[in-house]
């Protein structure tokens, strides 16, 4: 049996990536799926191209309220209430702390950390009221270890565990399962643009592995935390990442 038939997911940065591979996963395990995106085409499109019948792709800015609370209002026009969150929506950038410009400190935080906040906010009411739901809240190794030049990204992440984790308390008692994962480096758009010398570094000297990680190794770890079999998982973090957590 599908492992998640029947079921409703909405997955924001759909549009491609490791959003676009979880959407895939999900519609072969039997979910309806909403992708959400700022390239409302790309989900839309990606949307249509999934197994099954009856899935929706649209616009979003997770970093505006109006935008979000619209948004999930319109997917759950389209597929029904939400039973499964995946926020996989993230920006990132590099700089030091003397050279980063506060725009670029804020812009960080206002799509990583606070649109994770949003789009929970928008489905975990209906998820509490049918005594059923999951989220899955995207984190990254680089909370864990930290990293020259990324520490506005690394603390927009470090922030989403320790946001999952009070919300893990708080919905819980009404079956709602609220977990995090944090992704090494995978190989994915947002590594485009680095030169190949430098992601040779990276996984030479941080990923025992020896090699970046596959979009589809980061949603079959999704899968799991957006399943029953997640049912005992609370707030926990599950580290997704060739090794990396332990240098």
């Amino acid at each position: 049996m599908a492992r998640l038939s029947g079921k409703t997911a909405a997955i924001t940065g759909g549009a491609g990536g490791i959003g676009a591979a979880i959407a895939r996963l999900f519609a072969e395990q039997g979910a309806t799926l909403a992708l959400l995106d700022l390239n409302g085409d790309g989900a839309a499109e990606n949307a249509s191209a999934l197994n099954g019948a009856g899935h929706y792709g649209g616009a979003v800015d997770v970093g505006e309220e109006a935008s979000v609370a619209s948004a999930f209002a319109t997917a759950a026009e389209a597929v029904g209430e939400i039973d499964i969150l995946v926020n996989t929506a993230a920006i990132a950038g590099a700089a030091p702390v003397e050279e980063m410009a506060v725009a670029d400190w804020d812009d960080m935080i206002r799509i990583n950390l606070r649109g994770t906040f949003l789009c929970c906010r928008a489905v975990i009411p209906a998820m509490r009221q049918r005594k059923w739901g999951r989220i899955v809240n995207f984190a990254s190794e680089v909370a864990h270890r930290g990293n020259p030049g990324l520490s506005h990204y690394a603390a927009s992440k470090a922030a989403v565990i320790a946001f999952s984790k009070c919300l893990a308390l708080e919905a819980v008692g009404d079956g709602v399962c609220v977990n995090t994962l944090s992704p090494g480096p995978t190989d994915t758009s947002m590594l485009a643009g680095i030169e190949e010398e430098v992601i040779d570094k990276l996984v030479n000297d941080l990923m025992p592995i020896g090699r970046l990680g596959k979009t589809e190794e980061i949603a079959a770890a999704a899968l799991f935390l957006a399943s029953d079999d997640a049912s005992f998982c609370v707030g926990t973090t599950l580290n997704v990442n060739g090794g990396t957590y332990l240098h």
